[in-house]
């Protein structure tokens, strides 16, 4: 399985049904009324953690989902069926994103953590729905509304109590699979680590999971090397293990080491320093002069800096360091791992009293806008005679003839709403 941490993904909610317009007819009523239902809700779409999911791989695949549309309106005062919701399931630890706005819509840690992204159309209303003591035959029904259509991003922070952190070929994946049950693949080159690996402590009940990150060049925090998809992975641990590699002989270089990955998480995330953090010299069975060590420890100790020594190929040092992350894990609190809240659709209302505002296309060519009259040329049929003289009266009533007049509109212009245009002829009642 491909380790995946970052997709894009077009959603789209599903339509509301169609309004029906129909009149009673049985035998021994000649005058029936108007017996049109109303179209049904198309579905959202939600986007659901599971726990049964590691990675983001199958929207490398599939990148466009739509959700089910409402059913039509029938006659009877019958209702079109619901449209069903779209669910997407993602691993624990995803982050949403608006790809046009680069906000945050919301962080799905825990499995069942769900976040609605976009909201199913209304369903048109049937002419039923339209009589009243004045008119008790409307020979007018609605189209159900669009669903709305997101653009998202995903991204996958995994979520570790402890993310094992070094420059390339440190040891850190031999590191991980001393220390639990993990088994990543290892050799010595740099880079062997390109996806985070996971290991498991436990001791009775209390267990922590750790993280072996791909390994950190300097301009990582600029995206170099595996840049990023190194660095978004470490702020959600709660704990810290700094892989130095001790080999050199040379305390300059451990402390060049060091500098390198304070710095690039620095300017990452600065946040991310103030974890609770240890030092791990590892590969000691590389050191045959045991003062060097000692050179070690006095260094960290002028850092302020708690260290270990380990040797994955001795096994010096692994089980202290096992001992080590349980009890200081142990008292740590628990903390709340959601990184944004869960931001769940809405959908814009348009109120009458809107600003209205008119714009010159060309001589003789004008458009109105103003989201409210714009929704309704998406939701009226304007097949129907009564939907044309429905809207002529919506528009004299919000005075858009005043404001076409002192545009300088005469009549036989072009007049555009949305996507309706027609010819303009004053003073309709």
């Amino acid at each position: 399985m491909k380790f995946i941490d970052r997709a894009e993904i077009i959603v789209h909610a599903g339509h509301g049904g169609k309004g029906c317009m129909s009149f009673r007819r049985e035998k021994y009523v000649p005058k029936g009324g108007p017996d049109g239902g109303n179209g049904g809700r198309g579905g959202n779409v939600y986007i659901k953690a599971s726990d049964k999911i590691q990675t983001l791989e199958d929207f490398t695949y599939k990148t466009q989902f739509k959700a089910q549309s409402g059913q039509d309106g029938r006659k009877r005062n019958q209702s079109g069926k619901d449209g069903e919701d779209l669910i997407i399931e993602v691993p624990c630890g995803t982050i949403v994103w608006d790809a046009e706005t680069g906000e945050p819509l919301g962080d799905l840690v825990n499995p069942g953590d769900g976040l609605l992204v976009a909201l199913g159309g209304r369903g048109g209303r049937g002419n039923a729905a339209f009589t009243t003591p004045v008119n008790q035959a409307p020979r007018f029904s609605e189209k159900g509304e669009e669903g709305q259509t997101k653009h998202l991003i995903l991204e996958l922070k995994i979520l570790a109590d402890v993310a094992i952190i070094g420059l390339p070929n440190v040891g850190k994946s031999s590191l991980l699979a001393s220390l639990s049950n993990a088994k990543p693949k290892i050799a010595d080159y740099p880079f062997t680590t390109i996806n985070p690996n996971l290991g498991v402590i436990q001791e009775d009940d209390f267990r922590i999971t750790l993280a072996d990150i791909p390994g950190l060049i300097e301009g990582a925090s600029e995206n170099k090397g595996l840049g990023l998809s190194f660095l978004r992975h470490i702020e959600r641990s709660r704990f810290i293990l700094h892989v130095l590699d001790v080999s050199s002989h040379s305390i300059d270089n451990i402390e060049e080491q060091w500098i390198t990955l304070r710095e690039e998480i620095s300017k990452y995330n600065d946040q991310i320093l103030k974890k609770p953090s240890l030092l791990v010299a590892n590969k000691t069975d590389l050191i045959d002069d045991a003062s060097f060590l000692d050179q070690i420890a006095k260094w960290a100790e002028k850092s302020k800096q708690e260290i270990c020594f380990t040797s994955t190929v001795t096994g010096r040092g692994i089980k202290e360091l096992a001992e080590l992350l349980l009890q200081k894990l142990s008292k740590l609190t628990p903390d709340n791992r959601r990184l944004y809240p869960l931001r769940h659709a809405t959908k814009s209302e348009f109120y009458r009293d809107s600003d209205i505002r008119i714009e010159i296309l060309e001589e003789g060519k004008y458009r109105v806008i103003s989201p409210y009259l714009e929704e309704l040329v998406k939701r009226y049929d304007f097949g129907q005679e009564e939907a044309i003289l429905r809207f002529g009266k919506i528009i004299a009533r919000l005075g858009v003839e005043e404001l076409l007049d002192k545009m300088g509109a005469k009549e036989g212009d072009t007049v555009c709403i949305g996507d309706l245009e027609f010819e303009y002829e004053p003073d309709v009642k």
